[in-house]
């Protein structure tokens, strides 16, 4: 089996990692040729000390590199820096798993056989599962201003109306999609050798859809492979649980929402994504929010205020991607950071 580098970011989910860890550890032993480097996130809650014990009291620490980060730099930064890290020892593939994901015996050598038969495959995803077992949405069509309309009016009618495709993709076997979930996905070296690793502009959201976005755009496809099961906890770092009554989003997730329409297709594209949700927002969903309490409560919380504390005009620095390379400096602090918009 092709070398595999599997790369944890914990962000004060130390016990979850451990859980996380000891799945993985069963599928090397069941033959997978896998190293892992476990990054923590700065997360200042003791998960260093309780991670490094864990290491040193199990032969996991003997396969298992525990990266301390003294900055919290998001998602897409921390396993950057898991991968700058390893430079020209960087193997083939690179697997990135969240910590609350338990993975189901197979998962890893299921998406490690698609890149193995598919050269031309740059990123393959698990099918991700809900804690009682059932589906959990996990290959998805990119987003455009079209549906950011039809967000922006919170209606499902109007997108029944303008023929748009459902964004989740649900497929029964292993084929192309748009993008997966990053909590669970298989990346190949040489692809990200050239296009270049996450955007570090992003903190947190949107960097794995811009990122399969550039993959595409590269002539790469990305896959989901519903044979690679693996059980996931959503939320357990960021808070936010999509499969609850909506609750208010963070700021960064808007500003993450509007760098993705700009690198994924200019800045023209991004403020028509950012007009559109506000053309069906005005329109629609505003006075569908103050004529029915059912609306109201099914609607996402101060949303309005998140849109326009991001801004609907696109600056110049969200226009600039920023996405090292392969074999580039460890150490470097994420853009959004040094633009001061995290």
């Amino acid at each position: 089996m092709t070398e595999i580098l599997v790369v944890i970011v914990n962000y004060r989910t130390a016990s979850l990692t451990e859980k996380c860890l000891e799945a993985v550890a069963r599928e090397r032993a069941a033959g997978a040729d896998l190293s892992a480097i476990l990054v923590d996130g700065c997360s200042g809650d003791g998960s260093v000390p309780q991670l490094r014990a864990f290491l040193e009291a199990s032969d996991i620490g003997d396969w298992t590199e525990l990266l301390a980060l003294d900055f919290n730099g998001g998602f897409g930064w921390a396993n950057n820096q898991a991968m700058l890290h390893r430079g020209d020892q960087l193997p083939p593939y690179i697997y990135l798993l969240n910590p609350d994901a338990e993975i189901e015996p197979g998962a890893i050598s299921a998406l490690a056989q698609i890149l193995d038969d598919h050269s031309d495959v740059a990123a393959v995803g698990s099918q991700l599962l809900e804690v009682d077992g059932s589906k959990s949405a996990s290959a998805f069509r990119f987003p455009s201003a079209r549906n950011e309309f039809v967000r922006g009016a919170q209606t499902s009618a109007l997108r029944r109306l303008l023929a748009l495709q459902p964004s989740t993709i649900e497929i029964a076997q292993a084929g192309p999609v748009d993008w997966v979930t990053g909590a669970s996905v298989m990346l190949r070296r040489d692809a990200l050798r050239q296009t270049g690793l996450f955007d570090d502009g992003f903190f947190l959201y949107f960097e794995e859809v811009e990122l399969m976005q550039r993959l595409r755009q590269a002539g790469w496809y990305v896959w989901s492979e519903p044979a690679s099961r693996v059980k996931h906890i959503g939320g357990a770092s960021t808070g936010i649980e999509e499969s609850l009554r909506p609750s208010a989003r963070p700021a960064y997730w808007y500003r993450s929402r509007k760098r993705y329409f700009t690198l994924a297709r200019g800045r023209t594209h991004g403020l028509c994504a950012n007009l559109a949700w506000l053309f069906g927002y005005a329109l629609i969903g505003l006075p569908r929010l103050l004529l029915s309490s059912a609306s109201r409560s099914r609607a996402v919380p101060k949303e309005l205020d998140g849109m326009s504390e991001a801004g609907f005009w696109i600056r110049s620095d969200e226009a600039r991607r920023s996405a090292p390379s392969i074999g580039g400096a460890f150490g470097n602090l994420p853009s959004w950071s040094r633009d001061g918009h995290g």
